[in-house]
């Protein structure tokens, strides 16, 4: 029998909580050879309200204990109903190869999120240039099945590049958008022929004289660009030759900044220190919900502090990005530095990034 609250209107149903509900698995597309996407729905049919562009964290329950990994979501808020990520199995991934081999419809995942400031919401403009490699397709993606919903006239040039033909994610997707919308310009840049289909489109790799002639007009329009990290580098460096204002340019990256060494248990002192000069003192921090009295040696995040006392907070980026270790900080003073993880809504009702967060004083947080 069908569950009669799957066809409840839109203002009958509550936002998803990431922090009480999981999502279920309803369905699974293969795009390319090597990439999947998986559908979505929250256990408790709840909606989902996000913005295009930006990314989820799913726990994946692998043999050695739970994995948290980070996806762009593909799929646009303008159908709140579900949501999408798209994956690529890279050599040696261990997340999406765990999802490929036992992700099946009606498995069921913890999730946390959305997170992420990589959107055109937050930059509107008139014209658009979304320039992706590979997998990075996924948020621009999301952006131009928003822009087909609900603006389809918006002047976009889209250019996408990828190895071989049968390797372009989304492709008829994609065709059938640029047959749609009248303002989409689409183009493809392969690298090689494939001996699997003919191919009579653009080749090589973006540059100085092929972005010319794909987008003529690239310097009126709000640039964003999501691949590898060396293709990124490689617009960032062909733009910033163009003269481009690159205050309109935006990137989606994962890459965490150089990790500074842990801080030892006891620190050394200063050579012209005294023999009895005391260490720094450490910060009790007291976890709630798991009763767990705990403490933070000096130069420890709350995340550190949590698992030296045995106190599971989840974590994915851990350098202030992703948000999924977000927690509710019920007294004391911490110093935040995060990257785009956290909201200043969140952090003024209480909550802070426990990978980012240093105690000032006692702490006593939701966890």
């Amino acid at each position: 029998m069908t569950d009669p609250g799957l066809y409840r209107h839109l203002d009958e149903m509550a936002p998803w909580n990431d922090r009480l509900q999981v999502l279920e698995v309803i369905g699974i597309a293969d795009e390319t050879p090597e990439v999947k996407t998986f559908t979505f729905r929250s256990d408790a049919q709840t909606w989902f309200r996000y913005k295009p562009g930006q990314f989820i964290t799913l726990e994946l329950p692998v043999d050695d204990g739970p994995l948290m990994r980070t996806y762009t979501l593909s799929s646009s808020p303008s159908r709140p109903f579900s949501i999408a990520v798209t994956v690529k199995a890279q050599p040696g991934s261990v997340g999406a190869r765990w999802m490929f081999d036992n992700l099946g419809v009606g498995a069921r995942l913890k999730a946390f999120g959305p997170g992420g400031e990589f959107t055109h919401h937050n930059h509107p403009a008139a014209k658009y240039l979304f320039i992706s490699a590979g997998s990075g397709i996924t948020p621009v993606m999301s952006m131009l099945r928003w822009l087909n919903d609900c603006a389809p006239g918006t002047d976009v040039s889209f250019v996408n590049c990828a190895r071989r033909p049968e390797e372009i994610i989304f492709r008829k997707e994609l065709e059938l958008l640029g047959s749609r919308m009248p303002g989409l310009s689409l183009s493809f840049l392969i690298e090689e022929r494939s001996s699997r289909e003919s191919w009579f489109g653009h080749m090589g790799r973006i540059d100085a004289v092929r972005l010319p002639l794909l987008s003529p007009d690239f310097r009126e329009r709000e640039v964003f660009c999501c691949g590898p990290e060396p293709f990124m580098r490689a617009v960032r460096e062909m733009l910033q030759a163009a003269g481009f204002d690159m205050a309109f340019y935006h990137q989606e990256s994962f890459g965490a900044p150089p990790v500074e060494p842990a801080p030892a248990a006891f620190p050394e002192l200063p050579a012209n220190a005294d023999a009895g000069t005391a260490p720094a003192a450490t910060v009790p921090v007291r976890f709630s919900l798991s009763d767990v009295e705990g403490e933070c040696l000096p130069g420890q995040t709350v995340l550190q502090a949590a698992r030296a006392s045995g106190v599971r907070i989840s974590a994915a980026c851990e350098f202030g990005l992703c948000g999924t270790c977000k927690v509710k900080k019920l007294s004391g003073e911490v110093e935040m530095n995060h990257n785009g993880g956290i909201l200043d809504d969140e952090i003024a009702d209480g909550f802070i990034l426990a990978c980012c967060s240093k105690p000032l004083c006692d702490l006593e947080i939701e966890a």
